[in-house]
């Protein structure tokens, strides 16, 4: 296998390869694929990993701390359920809060509360505050875009580097734009670039409430907190520890679930904030709810403390998804290692790797790929209003197909890469 690097050929080898590649192409075509790359979703052996969930109860409904979980109350969640993911968030237990089974429909919750309500008594409701915009490090995650554009939030592009967001333009667009009343961040396995923020760049954006409006927040998606593939991939600093040394502990909301932990539709999802925060949070919460689903929450106890140990499990979950990630992470090197055609990121965790074409060509390869029956996240997805202005950058999802799908879906994007940069050229 060797790489592909055109810079040296002239326009009959180029001719010359884009034949050769066209009738792969074909022959690929006639393969009749169907192959699905476009969503971070957990294998069915991963879920599996999980099924002792069912029955874990065997009629026992009461907590360790008395509380009988069929029943409503427990707003906030089961004591014993707090501790257990204070910890992974690294905060206290009485700055979580456990929702329902999704962490997206906490934070689109979050946004809706702080642009109705907002948070505390001095905060001014971003509705009416003027025009409301939102800092969006870029590439990112769609979703999180698709939420502000429901509200008719200003999306504004932050680049990342291999540290997470540039810090330097963060600070000062928000010195520059007081609209600017928030800002995304997947701080660990960024999704899809599987960047880990650096600790300068956690503590800088903990200090971002000393310049910010008042009502200004951090919503801190950590999906992937324990989602390594090593047990010495990188961590990441606790954002709330950083948040009470500045003083600005009011500033970032986090979320995580156990969406691809346990089961993805029957997790549990958690908010991590001040008590400040929470307080307001939970008021009108309570208005819209008597209670959790306490019982959902004490089966995760019993699995976490008495079947398996999170550590243990994840361990599982990394060797089913290493190897498809090394599926992916080889092709690349093995096609493209001394190429200018594509740049890609090697992640240590998480459910994505992100890949960058010459400026141009990320929706042509889609379509392309489309064309061969795999489908992959649409070009411009990782960006506001699905435009990615260079035109480049692309997301795989290799968690979900098999190791042999993986390996075919595989073949099909770097012969798609190079017809399309061959396509280029000869333009």
């Amino acid at each position: 296998m060797t790489s592909f690097d055109i810079h040296n050929a002239d326009n009959a080898q180029l001719q010359a390869l884009q034949q050769q590649l066209q009738q792969a192409f074909d022959q690929l075509k006639a393969a009749g694929l169907n192959l699905d790359l476009t969503r971070g979703k957990p294998g069915s052996e991963q879920l599996s990993l999980s099924n002792a969930l069912d029955g874990i109860l065997a009629g026992n409904y009461t907590s360790d701390s008395g509380t009988d979980t069929r029943n409503y109350g427990g707003l906030d969640g089961l004591p014993e359920c707090k501790a257990m993911f204070a910890d992974i968030m690294q905060v206290t237990a009485e700055e979580i809060l456990i929702g329902g089974n999704s962490s997206l429909t906490l934070m689109y919750q979050a946004v809706l509360f702080a642009w109705l309500f907002g948070y505390g008594d001095k905060a001014k409701a971003w509705k009416d505050d003027g025009k409301t915009s939102f800092l969006c490090p870029v590439p990112g995650y769609d979703r999180h875009f698709a939420i502000c554009e429901a509200f008719g939030i200003n999306m504004i592009s932050v680049p990342m580097n291999e540290h997470g967001p540039d810090m330097d333009s963060v600070e000062k667009l928000l010195r520059e734009d007081k609209s600017i009343k928030g800002m995304w961040c997947v701080p660990r396995f960024s999704n899809p670039s599987g960047i880990v923020y650096s600790d300068e760049t956690v503590d800088r954006i903990a200090r971002l409430g000393q310049i910010a409006a008042s009502n200004f927040r951090v919503f801190w998606d950590n999906a992937y907190a324990i989602h390594s593939f090593t047990s010495d991939a990188p961590a990441l600093a606790p954002i709330m520890d950083a948040c009470r040394r500045h003083g600005t502990e009011d500033s970032v909301l986090q979320f995580g679930s156990t969406s691809k932990v346990t089961f993805a539709g029957a997790g549990l999802a958690y908010m991590a904030a001040s008590k400040a925060n929470l307080a307001a949070f939970g008021k009108h919460l309570g208005m819209s709810s008597i209670g959790p689903d306490k019982i959902n929450q004490l089966r995760h106890l019993r699995f976490f403390n008495g079947h398996t140990s999170f550590a243990e499990h994840m361990k599982k979950h990394a060797a089913l998804l290493k190897p498809r990630f090394d599926i992916v992470l080889d092709k690349l090197a093995g096609h493209f290692s001394n190429s200018d055609a594509l740049q890609w990121t090697v992640p240590e965790g998480g459910y994505f790797v992100s890949v960058d074409t010459r400026p141009g060509l990320a929706k042509r390869v889609v379509a392309l790929a489309g064309e061969l029956g795999v489908k992959l996240t649409p070009a411009g997805a990782t960006f506001p209003y699905g435009k990615d202005p260079q035109d480049s950058n692309i997301r795989i999802a290799p968690s979900f197909p098999s190791l042999a799908d993986i390996d075919k879906a595989m073949d099909v994007f770097v012969l798609c890469v190079k017809l399309a940069t061959v396509e280029q050229a000869l333009a």
